[in-house]
């Protein structure tokens, strides 16, 4: 090959291997400092878009979450409130029964009566009052529903359907109850005996304690749900971290490796560079 001061090769040929180097320890670089092999479309397109379409939807998780903690959090308000209102309802099955044993228009038969009714009243204004966030599972005409999954159908779990009727329903005792003001009017003094029975706080005890079962399904039907979107985005970053995730004890290596050749890199192309200095000596 001629000695030409114009063109020199392997200065040529040193400074492409020195580039090359450097792009690749710019690479590593990036890589050991963010702890991403795919940071950037630049990086991988197809692996970036899996992986921002996958980070999106451990998003919307977190929304379902919100929606299925709030939907727990109504019922378990509703159920607090069905444990007080049991226990009342185990008390007037004893004030029946000492009604119906006492002497009727007695003293003691009014007293055991308005005993019963204030009872009655408590049951309805604890039940009005198991509100959460402006939501009531004992009421009427309201649809309950929570987002369950980010599927476009059938995302919903439903807690409460609008035309269920309101558990005050059926402790009205034959008086009128109010499930939205929480108020009951006791039945005409006339009826009050026959509508304060056993059988008839039984049955109230049957239907209440039915609603109750319900709500403890789906409280059930909750937890599993939330245990299983938590599971589900425990999986979805590990997926995310498989595709992007750089492995920083090779990237470590790497690197060592690479400095080590830049260093080798810079001193070839200095080598190199000498090389049309040595045709001065061909003129002295």
């Amino acid at each position: 090959m001629a000695n030409s001061v114009n063109t020199n090769r392997g200065a040529l040929i040193a400074l492409q291997n020195l580039n090359a180097t450097n792009r690749s320890l710019e690479m590593t670089q990036n890589r050991v400092n963010t702890g991403m092999k795919v940071s950037s479309a630049k990086d991988n397109g197809a692996i970036f878009a899996i992986a921002t379409s996958q980070r999106a939807e451990m998003g919307a998780q977190d929304a379902v979450k919100q929606s299925i903690e709030r939907g727990k959090s109504i019922v378990d308000v509703a159920l607090a409130a069905g444990e007080t209102v049991v226990e009342a309802l185990t008390e007037l099955k004893s004030l029946a029964v000492a009604i119906q044993d006492s002497v009727a228009g007695s003293s003691s038969e009014t007293k055991l009566i308005n005993d019963f009714e204030a009872i009655v009243k408590e049951i309805h204004t604890s039940l009005a009052g198991a509100t959460f966030d402006g939501v009531n599972a004992f009421k009427t005409g309201t649809q309950i529903d929570v987002t369950i999954n980010t599927a476009a159908t059938g995302n919903k779990f439903t807690i409460k359907a609008s035309a269920d009727a309101a558990a005050a329903d059926g402790l009205a005792f034959t008086g009128t109850a109010n499930s939205a003001t929480g108020a009951w009017a006791a039945p005409a003094a006339a009826g009050k005996r026959a509508a304060y029975e056993p059988a008839d706080v039984e049955a109230a005890i049957n239907s209440f304690t039915t609603v109750l079962a319900d709500l403890g399904t789906k409280s059930k039907s909750l937890d599993r749900q939330l245990t299983f979107v938590s599971k589900l985005q425990d999986s979805l970053e590990t997926g995310i971290g498989n595709l992007v995730d750089a492995d920083l004890a090779k990237e470590s290596a790497r690197l060592t490796a690479l400095q080590t050749k830049q260093q080798l890199g810079v001193q070839a192309l200095g080598i190199a560079n000498q090389a049309s200095s040595i045709v001065l000596n061909l003129f002295r």
